[in-house]
């Protein structure tokens, strides 16, 4: 990775997962920074969010770290559904309610990735790009949706689920990228990385 040194600013098991599936070795450290929208677009939300996250543990590790090069990696991600923003459920009611909106119809995944990097002696640099899936889901009867929000799963998801877990068994199908809707598009990613000449990872 051209000896940087590569900073996640989410906490994200998820997101850590997919990062290391492509290579990358890179340290974990989440951004706290209150969250600020300007936009209800949710392709500009999520690049919004990205960039102050991005931008947040930038400007802490550039303090600690004036001698090494740096990158940082913020990503966001949230469902949409008839122009429903769907984030993190705030509790079980808010998980079911998310569901039921969802369940027997389309929606879309957008995530929103931002990367800030400098070198030494170098301003610092940054570009933002979003992903946007398109999940269906299988119609849930309401059973099925207390049962599947009693396991926990939903509940630090956006939209109230995990693609990659239980609600596997009621996704009938998608149109982009998965790993978008699991919680970061690192095949763009690398890509964007890679054709800046700042990602070398032998894959």
């Amino acid at each position: 990775m051209n000896n940087y040194r590569i900073v996640l600013a989410s906490a994200s098991p998820r997101r850590q997962e997919l990062l290391k599936q492509i290579g990358l070795i890179f340290e974990v450290c989440p951004s706290k920074k209150e969250e600020q929208v300007t936009s209800a677009v949710p392709s500009e939300v999520v690049k919004e969010l990205s960039f102050q996250k991005a931008e947040d543990i930038f400007q802490q590790k550039s303090k600690e770290m004036k001698s090494m090069p740096l990158l940082v990696i913020g990503s966001d991600t949230i469902v949409s559904c008839d122009g429903q923003i769907l984030g993190k459920p705030a509790d079980e009611a808010d998980a079911c309610r998310m569901l039921k909106l969802l369940q027997g119809r389309k929606h879309q995944v957008y995530t929103g990735v931002t990367v800030f990097w400098t070198k030494r002696g170098e301003e610092c640099e940054h570009f933002t790009f979003y992903e946007c899936t398109e999940v269906e889901f299988y119609p849930m009867s309401d059973q099925e949706i207390a049962s599947y929000v009693a396991s926990k799963e939903p509940m630090d998801k956006a939209g109230a689920y995990g693609i990659q877990g239980l609600c596997a068994a009621h996704i009938r199908g998608i149109s982009g990228d998965y790993n978008n809707v699991v919680g970061l598009p690192v095949g763009r990613l690398y890509q964007e990385l890679h054709r800046r000449n700042l990602c070398t990872v032998g894959i």
